[in-house]
């Protein structure tokens, strides 16, 4: 089988983040997370994700995500080496994310973070809004 291109523009459409026993504990970005994704022929790669609700319930921070940087995919893992982003402190090394694909969406999987002692496993679900990049 060939091959799946990433080059494009992508449209967030979905998020989860999963305990080991797969029990969902949470959605990255809220319940109406916005996002967008580019990935250019040449290798390069920014995403801009954020809570996309108009208020939040008092105390809550919005969570906001960007980053770019060159980027390779071998058709299974997206590496991207990142050159600038929101939060120097949080992007300290190549941003590494597996990707498969179910139908015309690419799902995006993080490696797993613990949160609260637990391992936790985000997917983030993209739909190509356009095969021409930004």
């Amino acid at each position: 089988m060939a091959e799946r291109s990433v080059v494009g523009v992508w449209r967030l459409v979905s998020t989860r983040a999963t305990d080991p026993r797969g029990k969902q504990v949470g959605v990255p970005f809220g319940p109406r997370g916005m996002g967008l994704l580019s990935l250019t022929g040449d290798g390069r790669q920014m995403s801009v994700l954020v809570d996309g609700r108009a208020s939040l319930p008092e105390g809550t921070p919005r969570q906001y995500s960007s980053y770019c940087g060159n980027y390779t995919f071998d058709g299974s893992t997206l590496i991207t080496t990142v050159d600038a982003n929101c939060d120097p402190v949080r992007f300290t090394a190549p941003q590494v994310r597996k990707v498969r694909f179910e139908g015309e969406h690419m799902v995006l999987t993080p490696p797993s973070s613990e949160i609260d002692g637990v391992a936790v496993t985000r997917e983030l679900t993209w739909e190509r809004i356009s095969d021409r990049s930004l």
